[in-house]
């Protein structure tokens, strides 16, 4: 295993036919802050993060997770890393230099073995950010993300192998064999999971709320707007951490939770969940039954941007 130089996970950017209407929802619903905006691209903070986005999105024609980003300590591990995975044979998109987001830093980009674009950056500028009061129901930070793969095996061997991800726990179904791998860059349970799909695409979107109260709050609060909700309010057994799944506009899956567990790397064995108990799936017995209907709700659309770079 490679020495474990990314530090956190920062954002995920998102392409979207209709950018107004996914900028309304994750301003005046969701919870999240617009800044940098420009014309068919905007970038959502939370309040919470001291990370200067958590969110980007950009209108496109085609829908699509248009990258993943990850946090490095410093420019040199930024170096060593694009170094280590382009002899290791990874496609770069760029090599390490100056970022154009807001914020600035160092960093580059690759594509990840199914073709998703993966940024890795240090030396970003800190967002003035804010606690997060009692009561109030919005996002402190991404939590997590998770994504589907037509090959989660290969996936996770990748992430293991070039960004030293370890994993936390699996689960797993009698007929169907392993499902969903939880992985960690930090004691975070996970910043990452792999979900088996049908195809590449963004499973869902985590975000933190600041504790079980506004977790609910928020919870109610979206079901009052009208917004769908898939699956929730639980608590799940893997990170033991809440969890309420809603749909965006353009039909991905998007979660408030809290609670996720924070993990002694140094004593934790991986758990095999079988997730036909219950309890894994919900430990409080209060969401709705995880079927076949409710899974298949995040599977989404086939990401078309494999392979493809978006725009800076």
């Amino acid at each position: 295993m490679t020495q474990r130089l990314i530090t956190h996970l920062r954002h995920v950017d998102l392409a979207v036919p209709d950018h107004a209407r996914q900028l309304d929802f994750y301003t005046n619903t969701w919870g999240l802050t617009a800044e940098h905006s420009d014309s068919g691209l905007t970038f959502l903070a939370a309040e919470g993060s001291p990370e200067q986005y958590v969110v980007r999105l950009r209108e496109a024609t085609d829908k699509r997770i248009d990258l993943i980003s990850f946090g490095a300590a410093t420019a040199a591990d930024v170096d060593t890393l694009a170094g280590q995975l382009a002899r290791d044979g990874v496609r770069l998109i760029s090599e390490p230099d100056t970022l154009q987001t807001p914020g600035g830093g160092y960093g580059f980009r690759f594509f990840d073995n199914e073709g998703r674009t993966v940024e890795v950056s240090s030396d970003v500028a800190v967002r003035q950010h804010r606690r997060i009061e009692e009561g109030e129901s919005i996002p402190v930070r991404l939590s997590h993300v998770v994504i589907n793969s037509a090959d989660p095996e290969g996936t996770r061997a990748f992430y293991e192998k070039h960004l030293a991800f370890a994993l936390s726990d699996t689960l797993m179904h009698p007929r169907m064999g392993e499902m969903m791998w939880f992985m960690r860059i930090n004691a975070w349970h996970h910043s990452m999971a792999i979900a088996r799909g049908p195809h590449p695409s963004l499973h869902h979107a985590s975000f933190e709320l600041r504790g079980i109260d506004e977790y609910m709050r928020g919870t109610g609060r979206l079901l009052r707007a009208g917004v769908e909700k898939i699956w929730g309010p639980g608590r799940h057994m893997a990170g033991n951490n809440t969890f309420s799944y809603f749909l965006d506009p353009h039909g991905n899956t998007v979660e408030y939770t809290t609670e996720l567990e924070l993990l002694d790397e140094d004593t934790w064995h991986p758990h095999v969940y079988d997730f036909t108990n219950p309890e894994v799936s919900d430990q409080w017995g209060t969401a709705n039954a995880m079927d076949e209907f409710v899974a298949q709700r995040s599977f989404n659309d086939p990401d078309k941007g494999l392979f493809v770079a978006p725009p800076v």
